[in-house]
């Protein structure tokens, strides 16, 4: 599997020629429409830094077919006319092209009292890359990959670092991190690797790059 990473949450994985975006937000600008053909989208909640209108049509005009998965409360904001969609909740495993995608969570980590509370599933990708959108929902089972979120307002450094030990990837890669300067990115990675090292795992930044996992 490759995984490219772009700005904020949003990033790609590609498996046998074909390709799985999740949360093409409005802070991803960096963001471009796969040469591969995308099989689906994920959207892990309604936030606008995890989903963008534009992007989405995007996506769908040069893949007709595409299958937008989400939460009720997800499907609910788009157009049922532009997009083929469907309902996912925690607990449900799918089937698409190449990937199998298991959903776990069901809310939005806490922002503050006065900010309702909206719902989020975490997902598991092939069995081995994992996001927990913006929660700090456990999988459940091993993760060789995880995308880490490192800065939002729901989250401190320690809830991350405590977050990234307790699951024990391989490998974890930062996300949910346009609301850093580039200093603020080196200062927080910085104290992610000294958690990573605890446990052995590779930690990585990955601004518009791509890696592959075996």
């Amino acid at each position: 599997m490759q995984i490219t990473k772009f700005q904020h949450a949003c990033f790609v994985a590609e498996e046998d020629s074909q390709a799985l975006v999740v949360d093409p937000g409005t802070l991803s600008d960096d963001f471009e429409v796969p040469d591969e053909p995308v099989c689906a989208v994920v959207i892990t909640h309604v936030h606008g830094d995890h989903v963008d209108q534009d992007k989405l049509q995007a996506i769908a005009a040069q893949n007709p077919g595409v299958i937008v998965y989400g939460h009720q409360e997800v499907i609910d904001e788009l157009d049922q006319n532009t997009y083929h969609t469907e309902v996912v909740s925690a607990g449900d495993m799918v089937e698409v092209g190449p990937f199998t995608l298991e959903f776990n969570g069901g809310e939005h980590a806490l922002i503050h009292d006065d900010v309702p509370m909206c719902a989020n599933l975490g997902v598991m990708i092939n069995s081995m890359l994992y996001y927990p959108g913006d929660s700090f929902t456990m999988p459940q089972h091993d993760v060789e990959v995880l995308a880490l979120p490192v800065a939002a307002p729901w989250m401190k450094t320690a809830e991350a670092m405590d977050y990234l030990t307790s699951v024990a990837p391989k490998t974890a890669f930062a996300t949910h991190d346009a609301v850093l300067s580039n200093a603020g990115k080196s200062f927080t990675d910085n104290w992610m690797r000294s958690a990573a090292e605890k446990i052995g795992c590779d930690y990585r930044r990955l601004d518009n790059m791509s890696f592959v996992v075996e």
